[in-house]
């Protein structure tokens, strides 16, 4: 074979050089108290981004503004129930390339520590953990319970084989790498389990790989949560940083001063006020640890959106909404903000910034009022939504029982009795997991609520259809109920008697949705107004304006005067609404689903009550957010402001 020229060796160079780079060397420096970078003392100002809560098409666009920001790194979890929903089954393309992202940084300029679990909190569904772990009941999550610790291997034998030509010892942007995630925060204090894992990630990325842990800046915290061989950082918010950085020293006496989650926002709850953090507070503290010489990773420099169903939950049971603006310098839709500029401002006193321009916030478009008309109930819709056909039983099964992980399940029996004075439906274990919409004989009656709302009153004859609709709104992520199951979880009563004799229905509504299966239901006689309605899809469509230049733009829906529920567009599924209970009012709508070429689709599915009187329904894109509309809740922020503490 013909030797290559040298014009053919440059273009193979120009074509495949920037893939990886050439190998490096990444350690701890315990003399002086930093890391060094091929023999160089290197600090990184780091910023969280998670690539499962923005759309692939902008991931470039929020790496680049991270970088103008003059970030020499990111941070990023990898949740594995969002790659692996199936046991066995893995998703790696498209909106989940975890490769396409790490390259990306790479080229853009920013080194990556990456959060890879397999725990990772997030307040993402479950913490990140999948939720068919659960088909076995007992199981003892992060621990070294066998069943356990089996499918982490496993997951981890699919996963880290994949991250190990990205590290930077490799030629890749990967410097450091956490090996779970604020285990001294859980109740099981296992060393034998992070033992396990420290050879799990040394087996697979090798001895040189900078490994390290992450925990409230607290002794409690370090000390479950640290381990020997690997390295233990801190995560603070602003306020004194002297005194957190005092307590890494304990588990840490020499080596690099890192604060893995320096908070800029904090996190949201249904029902309780949007938080938000002073631009001057979080400049303050950041000033002040970057004086020191500390590391720091801001958590988070963006959040985005919980699109779909990933949203978590925190103990006592509340979930976080659609929205993971957290209150962060990027907004949920990469806006530039005052609190980015004034961290830029900070930084450039500490490092050479990046020259060029910074890229523009994207433009908004309010795409104005759009009709909805009525299609059918979840009851009418039956036979379409249930692929799996109805699964009877005597006494109520969980979702992870029909292997179902998100959504919604119908539950469905009949009253036992005539109830001809108004009896009382109850859940007395409280085993609504999480809120549920009761019927009978298609009558909407009441909602039965997690934690809040244990019982209905009914009537109806001895045999009347009761449907009971349960919602799962999103498992808990931290602390030590994350084993938390879905549907119903225990028995319900009427009266004082167990209800038996269920058949239930697995809901396969986003299908239904993006396949448009769902129809029309023939005009009925009006009904009077209820307080409550069935649950019932809502549909109309939208025309991208001709003649207005860089059409389709990102936009966001409200829904004024609905109740809750889930919308999609287009078949996508943009995540839940409930503006009656607040404090996020719009949801974010990115360009990139979107169609300039036909109309686009809206579906509505409302739970509780349309605003619908004779004439149609309608929901409108504006080009505002409003994530700190009115609440209504007797939920109460159980947290202190960047304290985790009280939900060990």
């Amino acid at each position: 074979m013909a030797l290559l020229g040298f014009g053919n060796i440059l273009l193979l160079l120009l074509l495949f050089g920037n893939s990886l780079g050439a190998p490096g060397s990444f350690s701890v420096d315990y003399k002086k108290d930093c890391f060094r970078k091929d023999g160089e003392e290197f600090r990184f100002i780091s910023g969280s981004i998670h690539y499962s809560r923005i759309p692939r098409v902008y991931w470039k666009d929020r790496l680049l503004k991270m970088y103008m920001a003059g970030l020499n790194a990111i941070q990023t979890y990898i949740p594995w129930n969002y790659h692996e929903e199936s046991p066995g089954q893995y998703s790696f393309s498209g909106e989940r390339d975890m490769e396409y992202f790490l390259q990306l940084a790479q080229d853009i300029g920013l080194m990556v520590i990456l959060r890879p679990g397999p725990y990772i909190c997030g307040e993402w569904d479950m913490g990140g953990l999948p939720a068919w772990l659960l088909n076995k009941k007992d199981i003892v999550l992060r621990s070294s319970d066998p069943d356990y610790i089996a499918a982490v291997d496993k997951w981890m034998g699919k996963l880290l084989p994949m991250i190990k030509p990205y590290l930077y010892q490799n030629g890749g942007p990967i410097i450091t790498v956490q090996v779970e995630n604020e285990y001294g925060s859980y109740f099981a204090c296992d060393y034998n389990y992070m033992r396990h894992l420290t050879k799990l990630f040394r087996s697979h990325l090798g001895e040189e790989v900078v490994l390290f842990t992450t925990d409230g800046a607290g002794l409690k915290f370090l000390k479950c949560g640290s381990i020997q061989g690997v390295y233990a950082t801190v995560d603070f918010g602003p306020g004194n940083v002297t005194a957190a950085f005092n307590a890494q020293r304990h588990a840490e006496p020499h080596g690099p001063l890192v604060n893995s989650e320096y908070y800029t926002g904090w996190l949201d709850h249904w029902g309780s006020p949007h938080f938000f953090v002073s631009s001057a507070a979080v400049a303050k503290s950041l000033n002040e640890m970057l004086a020191m010489g500390a590391n720091v990773n801001m958590y988070m420099f963006i959040g985005g959106t919980n699109f779909g169903y990933w949203n978590g939950a925190n103990s006592p049971y509340g979930p976080q909404p659609t929205s993971y603006d957290y209150d962060a310098p990027l907004s949920e839709a990469g806006d530039l903000t005052k609190k980015y500029f004034a961290i830029r401002d900070v930084i450039k006193m500490y490092r050479k910034m990046p020259e060029g321009p910074i890229p523009p916030t994207t433009p908004k478009y309010g795409y104005g009022t759009v009709g909805l008309k009525r299609l059918q109930t979840i009851s009418d819709a039956l036979e379409i939504l249930s692929f799996s056909g109805p699964v009877k039983s005597i006494y109520p099964q969980t979702f992870i029982e029909l292997n179902q992980a998100f959504g919604y399940v119908l539950y469905r029996t009949k009253l036992p009795v005539n109830c001809n004075t108004p009896t009382p439906l109850s859940s007395p274990l409280n085993g609504i997991h999480d809120r549920a919409y009761v019927s009978v004989d298609g009558v909407a009656v009441g909602i039965i609520e997690r934690n809040k709302a244990l019982t209905v009153n009914v009537t109806g004859k001895g045999g009347s259809q009761v449907d009971i609709l349960v919602e799962n709104m999103g498992r808990i992520n931290y602390g030590r109920d994350i084993n938390d199951f879905k549907g119903l979880v225990s028995n319900l009563t009427l009266g004082k008697d167990t209800l038996t004799g269920w058949t239930m229905y697995s809901l396969s509504i986003d299908e239904a949705v993006s396949q448009g299966l769902l129809g029309e239901t023939k005009p009925t006689v009006p009904s009077p107004p209820a307080a409550l309605s069935l649950p019932t899809f809502y549909e109309g469509s939208f025309i991208i304006p001709d003649g207005i230049p860089d059409l389709p733009q990102d936009t966001y829906i409200k829904l004024p005067k609905w109740g809750k529920g889930q919308v999609w567009i287009n078949g996508f599924n943009l995540g839940r609404y409930w503006p009656s209970r607040g404090p996020q009012v719009t949801l974010y709508v990115p360009a990139s689903i979107l169609s300039n070429a036909v109309p686009n689709n809206v579906t509505v599915l409302e739970l509780e009550d349309a605003p619908c009187g004779p004439g149609p329904c309608s929901v409108e894109f504006t080009d505002t957010p409003i994530l700190n509309g009115p609440v209504q809740s007797d939920f109460k922020q159980q947290r202190r402001l960047f304290s985790k503490d009280d939900l060990l």
